[in-house]
C-alpha cells in the first residue's frame, strides 16, 4: 500500500504547527496490564517520521507505556529501506511493517490479555491491513492512491458498524492495539479526504471520535490533527442527528 505521498502532503500542511514529542507518559490502555519494572526497560529503537504510517506505532507504544527511542533514518535496518521499522536491541530483533510492529509491541508490553483477547487483537490487526486498507485507499495499477472506497456503501463497513453498535471497542474488555490499527486507517481517510461523509455509519463515527480523542493519539499525531478530526467527526454526528429529525 503506497500512501507515503499523501501522508507527506498532509504532514506538511497540517502538522507543521504541531511539534510532537516522543516521550511516553503513563499508559492509558483500558485493559489492565502488568508492566516491566522501570529498571528493566526494553531497548526499543524506532525508525519513522510523521509523513508515514509511523505515528500509529507511536500511538500504540504510548497506550502500552513503552518507550521508543527514535533512530537515525540513515541507519534504518529495514530490508527495503522503508519506514516504519523497529529494532529490539535486547532480543537483537528487527521488525518491519506497521501491523507486525503493533503485534510485537503488544507482546513486549506484557499486557494481561486472555488468549481470547490476544486472538482477537491479532485478527483485527490483520484485518486492518488486509481488508480495511484496500477499502480506505483505492489505488491505480501503479500503486498511487486516488480516492477512498468509503465514499460508497460497503458491506464490510456495514458489518463493522453493526459490531460497534454493540460494543465500545473492538475487543471485549476495553481499548487495545486492535483499535489503534483499525481506527488509524479510518482516521487517515479523513486526513487525506476531508470532505468524505461517513455519517451512514454512525457507530463507526462514534468509535473514530472516541479513539481520536485519546491523549495518546494526540501525542502521536499532534494536537492540531486531533482537533481537526474530532471537530469533523462531531459535525458528522450532528448532521446525522439533524437528518433523523425530518
Amino acid at each position: 500500500m503506497k500512501v507515503s505521498a499523501l501522508l507527506a502532503a498532509f504532514s506538511a500542511v497540517q502538522l507543521l504547527s504541531s511539534a510532537v514529542s516522543f516521550t511516553p507518559k503513563k499508559p492509558n490502555m483500558s485493559i489492565s496490564s502488568s508492566k516491566r519494572d522501570s529498571s528493566l526497560k526494553m531497548a526499543l529503537t524506532f525508525y519513522g517520521s510523521q509523513g508515514s504510517r509511523s505515528p500509529l506505532c507511536n500511538w500504540a507504544a504510548y497506550e502500552l507505556g513503552l518507550e521508543l527511542e527514535m533512530g537515525d533514518l540513515s541507519r534504518n535496518p529495514h530490508p527495503f529501506g522503508q519506514i516504519p521499522c523497529l529494532v529490539d536491541d535486547d532480543g537483537d530483533a528487527t521488525i518491519f511493517e506497521s501491523g507486525a510492529i503493533l503485534n510485537y509491541l503488544n507482546s513486549a508490553s506484557e499486557t494481561s490479555l486472555t488468549k481470547k483477547q490476544q486472538a482477537a487483537v491479532l485478527s483485527w490487526n490483520a484485518w486492518a491491513n488486509a481488508s480495511l486498507d484496500p477499502i480506505c485507499f483505492l489505488e491505480t495499477p501503479e500503486g498511487k492512491v486516488y480516492d477512498t472506497g468509503l465514499k460508497q456503501p460497503n458491506r464490510r463497513i456495514d458489518k463493522l458498524n453493526d459490531i460497534l453498535g454493540k460494543q465500545q471497542f473492538l475487543v471485549e474488555g476495553g481499548f487495545t492495539t486492535a483499535d489503534v490499527a483499525v481506527a488509524s486507517y479510518l482516521l487517515y481517510v479523513l486526513q487525506f479526504f476531508p470532505g468524505v461523509d461517513l455519517s451512514r455509519w454512525p457507530h463507526v463515527v462514534r468509535y473514530m471520535r472516541e479513539c481520536a480523542q485519546r491523549q495518546a493519539y494526540a501525542k502521536a499525531f499532534g494536537d492540531n490533527v486531533q482537533n481537526i478530526l474530532v471537530q469533523a467527526l462531531d459535525d458528522m454526528g450532528q448532521s446525522k442527528k439533524l437528518f433523523g429529525m425530518f
